[in-house]
């Protein structure tokens, strides 16, 4: 039996999301050295049968079908939330208030007002936290970042960046609480993805176009009858970034035949980068240093001279996948725990993000350019 402390966990949500922070936390266990023992402590859903079936296949001791029993539990650490966006703010806020730290699925909360209030009471208590996105863990994005900050683009011209799947594209799918207009969209769900990796790569975006769309203007709403849909199937943006770059993001989910689009392109003076999730162990590079008449993008394959890809594989291009990229947000949100490093993507990164996207369906409803607010 190992003698590190014991974190407990407790996990309110056994959905996909719910079944993904699992695999992370048993895989960083395995893969890292880390300054905890994980334990899976409860598991709650709306009902037993969920619960006790998640229990029973996840691993977790306990079960429940009432989430404030885990935040009123005092063996268990952290609150690991992968609910309805709706449900963010009111448990987080109930997990902060007990002391506890808390792990959150994105988008923070539907609206940045609500996701300031949780930033804020979780600075107040001083409890850690992490919001789930688990893309910016991949290595090739962090080599792209490293790339960049040491000068091998040159001085960055433009930005491009897509966040592109089709789970919303048939429009005899039904109305869903993706479609509630108190946070919805598709800019919210999947392009503050988009967003979260421009300014991971780039730093801050100073300034938003915005262009949100709607196309798909009802959907059946499980009644026999339909629900009329406002917000956007498809949200557009130009970027201005403080470092004077430029570029554009959109978030789009009813992409006929993409499932996981979330690609990138960075031109600089001396280069550029090229990257797409549906090949996310994949980076390309292209130098104009090299020589007339060999130029082209170059495949970069994951490997690991890819810091943490060799606690994964020992081989270079097997690949890793997208379980392991929430096994290594897990292991930094763990560290930030045991204070050895910052949070990661804290409530206040979370915030950023719900802001960037606020300010962008701002912008498309005004039809103009607004500047981020501080």
């Amino acid at each position: 039996m190992s003698d590190k402390p014991v974190l407990r966990i407790g996990l309110i949500g056994t959905g996909f999301m719910g079944k993904a922070h699992v695999f992370g936390f048993a895989t960083a266990q395995k893969v890292f050295d880390l300054p905890y023992r994980l334990e899976l402590h409860t598991v709650a859903d709306v009902t037993e049968k969920a619960a006790a079936r998640a229990a029973r296949d996840l691993g977790f001791a306990r079960h429940s079908t009432d989430w404030r029993e885990l935040v009123a539990t005092p063996e268990i650490d952290v609150i690991d939330i992968t609910a309805p966006n709706a449900l963010h703010k009111e448990m987080a806020l109930a997990a902060i208030a007990a002391g506890k730290h808390v792990y959150c699925e994105k988008p923070l909360a539907p609206r940045a007002a609500e996701a300031r209030e949780m930033a804020d009471a979780a600075a107040a208590k001083a409890v850690k936290t992490q919001v789930g996105f688990n893309y910016l863990c991949n290595p090739m994005l962090r080599l792209a970042r490293e790339m960049i900050a040491a000068g091998e683009l040159g001085e960055i011209r433009g930005y491009r960046g897509l966040h592109a799947e089709d789970y919303m594209a048939d429009a005899a799918g039904p109305w869903t609480f993706r479609h509630d207009p108190a946070g919805g969209g598709a800019l919210a769900d999947i392009g503050s993805h988009a967003l979260a990796t421009a300014e991971f790569l780039l730093g801050p975006i100073s300034e938003v176009m915005g262009d949100c769309i709607t196309m798909i203007g009802e959907r059946p709403d499980g009644k026999g009858g339909s629900r009329a849909v406002t917000v956007d199937d498809v949200g557009r943006a130009f970027l201005r970034f403080e470092n004077g770059a430029q570029g554009s993001v959109e978030g789009n989910w009813i992409a006929t035949g993409r499932k996981m689009q979330h690609d990138f392109e960075v031109y600089g003076t001396k280069g550029a980068l090229a990257f797409s999730q549906e090949r996310f162990n994949e980076l390309h590079f292209y130098s104009t240093a090299d020589a007339p008449g060999r130029r082209g993008f170059r495949r970069i394959e994951a490997a690991p001279d890819h810091p943490p890809y060799g606690r994964f594989c020992v081989a270079p291009g097997h690949q890793i996948g997208f379980n392991d990229l929430k096994a290594i947000e897990v292991e930094g949100y763990v560290r930030a725990i045991a204070g050895e490093i910052p949070e990661p993507f804290g409530f206040a990164a979370g915030l950023r993000i719900q802001r960037l996207v606020e300010t962008i369906q701002r912008s498309s409803a005004e039809g103009r350019w607004i500047r981020i607010s501080a």
